[in-house]
């Protein structure tokens, strides 16, 4: 099992006290020689080392990446002064954190041509009514990924949150399934299958899905955010809950590795949590300009199309479509058809009542032996 969150978080804070500004000493002397640096704060393995060179030499600067795992350690090290950073690429309830704190700069439109590509269904999202400060970037679906040889031998559904639910069926499974190791993730996964919005922050329905939880856990192998994309490529695991574009890579290791099995991934019919992820530009940037020269070319829909080809993202970007590996774009759960995209749901903000209830429960869901 892994490390708390609340552990998590601390250590995040306490390591990030030492970050100043994110540039290493190479950066610095290409600054100081008067060359341009751009700052990006992006997730691991979020953006395609062609695509980094290629945005280089278009604009005669230097791409330069600090990364985060999650949102909640982005937003830690931001609190504890990290600065610097000229673009961000946070996902919509973490989106909501950064521009009520008001570190966000809004976007100049007429900097951005290539905007008419995104797909209007991802604009005006709550998190940021009119896109006044963020451009959609990728987007990935929390779903289930199996083992299919396993899963087809033990006769298990695999278009349900009750295979990681269920003791009838986690019985035969056991310890060969983790969960992710995200609070919002896991309580919107439960309240999904007990029939409520993945957002709903009633009291008595977070107790259903907490009791749901609890009953399940002695089944599982561990709640993990990372570590489950090999074991399920290996064969260790056979069911795991986690993200899309993690699913697409264990399915592609194990099918390179020469597997004699199948990892598959289905959005369950009761619904999931969709997750967009936006580039904005930070306050505590230098480089303005240039962030907006960024977003441009990450619009244009060839580039845009590199990432989803090297990661499994879904994509936002209309003009992105016939760039795309022709397998991966016929993906349902990658790229949702209309029918599966109305089961979607974005996870929203919680008020500081709501986050410290969560927690608490959290907490409890995670050091509770049974």
């Amino acid at each position: 099992m892994t490390r708390s969150r609340a552990s998590t978080v601390l250590l995040t804070i306490l390591s990030a006290a030492f970050l100043v500004t994110g540039c290493s000493s190479q950066d610095q002397n290409i600054a100081a020689r008067g060359e341009k640096v751009l700052y990006l704060f992006n997730w691991n393995n979020y953006i395609a080392p062609k695509t980094v060179k290629q945005f280089e030499q278009s604009c005669n600067c230097r791409l330069s990446q600090d990364y985060y795992a999650d949102n909640e350690e982005m937003l830690a090290k931001l609190a504890a002064g990290a600065s610097g950073h000229d673009l961000i690429i946070p996902t919509g309830n973490a989106m909501s954190t950064l521009i009520h704190q008001g570190v966000l700069r809004p976007l100049d439109k007429t900097l951005l041509p290539n905007l008419k590509n995104i797909n209007p269904s991802h604009l005006n999202n709550a998190f940021d009514p009119g896109n006044k400060y963020s451009v959609p970037y990728a987007y990935t679906v929390t779903l289930l990924g199996f083992n299919q040889q396993k899963i087809i031998e033990l006769g298990l559904p695999t278009d349900s949150w009750s295979l990681i639910f269920e003791p009838k069926y986690l019985k035969k499974i056991k310890g060969r399934v983790t969960v992710l190791d995200s609070q919002r993730e896991l309580m919107a996964a439960a309240l999904k299958y007990l029939g409520y919005s993945a957002n709903d922050a009633n009291e008595l329905h977070w107790q259903e899905a907490r009791n749901l939880i609890l009953r399940a856990k002695p089944y599982w192998a561990a709640f993990s955010n990372t570590s489950y994309v090999k074991e399920l490529a290996v064969g260790n695991l056979w069911v795991a809950h986690g993200y899309s574009n993690d699913m697409f890579q264990a399915a592609l290791d194990a099918k390179k590795t020469g597997r004699k099995f199948i990892i598959d991934y289905s959005i369950p019919r009761e619904g999931a949590v969709l997750a967009l992820d936006s580039l904005v530009i930070h306050q505590s940037g230098t480089h303005p300009e240039l962030a907006h020269q960024f977003i441009t070319f990450m619009l244009d829909g060839r580039n845009s199309a590199e990432l989803t080809n090297l990661t499994g993202s879904g994509n936002p970007n209309m003009s992105a479509v016939q760039f795309i590996q022709p397998e991966i774009i016929d993906n349902k759960a990658i790229f949702p058809d209309q029918e599966l995209f109305t089961r979607l749901e974005m996870i929203q903000d919680l008020d500081r009542t709501q986050r410290r209830r969560l927690s608490r429960l959290w907490t409890e869901i995670k050091l509770r032996n049974l």
